[in-house]
């Protein structure tokens, strides 16, 4: 029982009570002094919705609107028909027997007489559906069809920003529910309009009935006169509309607020003030209402007093604008033996630094191109790696010559040049014209060192027709920034980047993700093996598989190299899949089985148990691979199979040789792919037969 009482929570069932004496007071009697309870709290009610659709930023911070409209809405007409029986059973009896806040609305306010109540009612029915809630709803139905129309782009804005690292996970996350809910909110917004239109057509109906039942009561069972009964239910039927009518007005006025309202700072009257506020506004208006006061057929004693008080306002404003902006305190001076850990360490992995001469390639003035090649190159990289680049860094350095620039990784040069910031790089890719006589500055390309001319910009043209592949400097920094961090995949790879992929498998794989780590693999672990899969050149963007084989390798083995071995023989099909074709044939190399044994039970390294070659017998495998691969061409796929203790060894050694080979475990081969053996390394030459001398016969 304590713990059921635990778990009761009071607020669930607020809404269920309400919505159950909305249809009691459909249904049960009320009696008159409860009923002036309702209405008093309809009113407050009413008032306290317009006053939060006025103090929202931004219509999204009022969501809950459309369905506080359909309860607001439910609750008038609940109170219309309990006090439409109040009114026919007891309006025999006098004013005061439907309550005193109707007696009021249908006394005082218009003055007894229920011809003018009448009319005042149909006034408010017509500003309320003709103006008010029509505008509203042609403003819900415009806007939910905008917004509608750019949710795709909206998405495909918030993607592009998380791909080139602009967003978080999360921050994205956060946006695409924001984007989400703004057209859920619009598209609710231009029906719950229809309530409000709805409510004004009830209200009348209502009125009609209560008039019509309330003659045909009073002189029939009651035996009033049609004096005295239009006296007693007509004043009582106006009362009760107008009661109604007036928080629906108000209601009317808070959809309009909300559905009008533009994303701001402030709240609705300071974002109208600060707009009126311009003294540029009412010195015409001044002028305006004095020209117009000074008619004789105009009441001076009014338009002339507004004349000066909308002088005021301008002389008040203007004078305020004229006043000096508050000088913002200044700050203590710098404590001189104080050393930030900013001034002294880079938090950026990757950093490219300029000299003077090259800064102007991230001027925002002009366009700062660099920066959008570098962005370029980020995104570009995240999609070939299949995580998110960690941000780079552009900065100026005096260390280096006006012209030059240099990369770091992890505050290590891993690539420099000199640049032409004003010029044009034309290289010879090989496919210049013979004869070609381009002037220019002689240089190399630092990406690939072909032969290069800087030239200028207005020969570019001619260079194209030479045959030359011309760039900007900015192209030159970008593609040696692409081909130097495309090498060096794993070591943009960090815990960040494994956590994000954990979280992003996680959303629709919890499990996998919860057998896997803290436990038995913790972050640090995860992120080795990744990184060790990444120096192997295997792509991570498709991470469910790689998860999948290593809860399946964890039951095996928890050593690091056992578990990239098994994983990667679990990918095997997936690894050898990106060369070769489904039913096609892959050519692979293999070792002598002398050879290969002499490799795997030869000398170990101690550091790391990995076999370690000769260097003679390694460069002859090298160069044996390489040529073997060069006559083949680039184009055409080739393997080397070997046994899986040798792979990490050979895979290493063609790395720097024959980078276009891939390297396979015996394991890693598919059982059912069909194979093309092209050359056996270190098999003994076959023997060359030599005929024998034909005999001379006698």
């Amino acid at each position: 029982m304590s713990k059921l009482l635990t778990r009761f929570n009071p607020a669930a069932l607020a809404l269920p009570a309400g919505i159950l004496t909305l249809i009691s007071l459909m249904i049960v009697p009320t009696p008159a002094v409860l009923l002036d309870v309702f209405f008093v709290l309809n009113i407050a009610l009413s008032v306290a919705i317009l006053m939060a659709a006025m103090n929202a930023e931004k219509p999204l911070d009022f969501s809950a609107f459309p369905s506080v409209l359909l309860f607001a809405t439910l609750l008038r007409l609940s109170l219309n028909v309990a006090s439409t029986r109040v009114v026919l059973v007891h309006g025999h009896e006098g004013g005061a027997a439907a309550g005193h806040v109707i007696e009021s609305f249908g006394a005082f306010l218009v003055g007894g007489n229920f011809a003018v109540g009448l009319f005042v009612f149909m006034i408010l029915m017509i500003i309320n559906m003709v103006v008010v809630t029509k505008g509203a709803g042609r403003v819900s139905e415009v806007s939910a069809r905008f917004t509608l129309d750019a949710l795709p782009g909206k998405q495909m804005a918030i993607d592009a920003d998380l791909a080139a690292g602009l967003l978080t996970a999360d921050e994205a996350k956060a946006r695409r529910r924001e984007v989400s809910t703004e057209a859920d909110f619009y598209g609710s917004m231009d029906g719950a309009s229809k309530f409000v239109k709805g409510d004004a057509i009830a209200a009348l109906l209502i009125l009609t009935v209560n008039i019509v039942a309330g003659f045909v009561l009073g002189m029939v069972s009651h035996g009033l006169s049609a004096g005295d009964a239009a006296e007693k239910y007509v004043t009582l039927a106006v009362g009760d509309a107008l009661v109604a009518q007036v928080p629906a007005l108000l209601l009317s006025i808070a959809a309009a607020v909300i559905v009008t309202r533009v994303s701001d700072s402030r709240d609705l009257a300071g974002q109208i003030g600060g707009q009126l506020a311009n003294p540029g506004i009412w010195l015409p208006v001044a002028v305006i209402l004095g020209a117009i006061g000074v008619i004789p057929a105009m009441p001076q004693t009014i338009f002339v007093p507004a004349a000066g008080l909308a002088g005021w306002l301008w002389h008040s404003l203007n004078k305020r604008a004229a006043r000096p902006a508050p000088v913002a305190e200044a700050p203590p001076p710098p404590d001189p033996g104080r050393i930030a850990l900013a001034e002294v360490s880079d938090h950026t992995l990757v950093t490219i630094e300029l000299g003077y001469g090259l800064v102007h390639l991230v001027d925002d003035r002009r366009g700062s191109p660099l920066v959008a090649r570098v962005t370029g190159v980020r995104k570009q990289l995240s999609q070939l790696f299949g995580f998110v680049v960690p941000q780079f860094r552009v900065r100026d350095s005096l260390d280096l010559g006006p012209n030059d620039y240099r990369i770091l990784l992890g505050g290590v040069p891993i690539g420099s040049g000199t640049l032409r910031a004003d010029m044009v790089l034309a290289i010879d890719a090989g496919e210049v014209r013979s004869g070609a006589n381009l002037p220019g500055e002689a240089t190399l390309d630092p990406s690939f060192g072909c032969p290069a001319l800087w030239i200028d910009p207005a020969q570019r043209d001619l260079a194209i027709a030479e045959g030359y592949l011309t760039v900007d400097a900015s192209t030159v920094v970008a593609t040696q920034l692409n081909q130097l961090l495309g090498e060096r995949a794993s070591a943009l790879f960090g815990p960040d980047e494994m956590k994000a992929i954990l979280d992003a498998v996680k959303e629709h794989s919890a499990g996998l993700i919860e057998s896997l780590t803290p436990q038995p693999l913790s972050l640090a672990a995860l992120t080795r093996i990744f990184r060790t899969l990444l120096e192997d050149g295997l792509p991570i963007g498709h991470p469910l598989p790689i998860l999948s084989a290593l809860t399946l390798a964890v039951q095996q083995s928890h050593e690091h190299e056992r578990l990239v071995e098994l994983v990667r023989a679990e990918l095997g099909g997936m690894i050898v899949g990106r060369i070769c074709g489904p039913g096609e044939r892959l050519p692979v190399l293999t070792l002598d089985a002398q050879l290969e044994a002499a490799i795997v039970q030869g000398l170990s390294d101690p550091v790391t148990g990995q076999p370690v070659i000769e260097p003679d017998l390694a460069r002859s495998i090298g160069e044996h691979v390489a040529a073997t691969a060069a006559e083949r061409g680039a184009a055409a796929p080739l393997a080397l199979v070997v046994q899986p203790r040798a792979r990490r060894t050979l895979a290493a050694l063609l790395r720097q040789r024959a980078p276009g080979v891939l390297v396979l475990s015996i394991a890693e081969l598919p059982a059912a792919q069909p194979i093309e053996v092209i050359s056996v390394i270190g098999a003994p030459a076959p023997p060359s037969i030599i005929p024998e001398p034909e005999r001379a016969y006698a």
